[in-house]
């Protein structure tokens, strides 16, 4: 958890995701002003709240059919207890396709041209998400200590997020 304020509690993964959507709107607002793909300020903010639906309804949806079909057979509600975490890129990836279509059809617009302008705009949100598993310890390796090591709960720790090629850092699993 990052902080809290009285009975809300800020979690670092939400701020990532508030990050990684806000950098997705950004480019994607520069990147209109010059694509072949004529979208004007309003349809860039439809996009990204689209494709903003797609990841966290995938990504939750996934992660209930995917991982978590037990805790749903135990728990009828348990696909809407967001709080208690679990999103998968599978489903967030298929529910961003699912809603990238659902615009282009909306507009007009051929899927394919809507996919090829919205391919670069995930990229730093998956950086964002890679900050966040750094933050929260997930990716850490116990090696011999070597330039880069830090000291985590005392004992030396590697980011091995941080020293792969920037291709896997950034967008593969760990």
């Amino acid at each position: 958890m990052a902080f809290e304020i009285g009975p809300i509690k800020v979690h670092w993964y939400g701020i990532m995701y508030l990050l990684g959507f806000a950098a997705a709107w950004w480019l994607a607002r520069r990147r209109a002003a010059t694509a072949r793909l004529e979208l004007e300020e309003h349809d860039v903010d439809d996009l990204i709240f689209f494709a903003m639906l797609g990841v966290i309804l995938g990504g939750r949806i996934g992660y209930v059919l995917f991982y978590g079909l037990t805790f749903w057979a135990n728990d009828a509600w348990y696909p809407l207890r967001l709080w208690e975490g679990g999103m998968s890129f599978h489903g967030g990836m298929l529910g961003v396709a699912a809603a990238l279509t659902l615009f282009a059809w909306r507009r007009g617009r051929h899927p394919a041209d809507v996919y090829d302008f919205t391919v670069p705009l995930p990229a730093l949100g998956l950086f964002f998400g890679r900050i966040v598993n750094f933050i929260n310890s997930e990716l850490w390796v116990r090696l011999r200590p070597c330039r880069g090591d830090f000291r985590v709960n005392g004992e030396v720790r590697h980011p091995r997020s941080c020293t792969r090629r920037p291709s896997k850092a950034c967008c593969c699993s760990p």
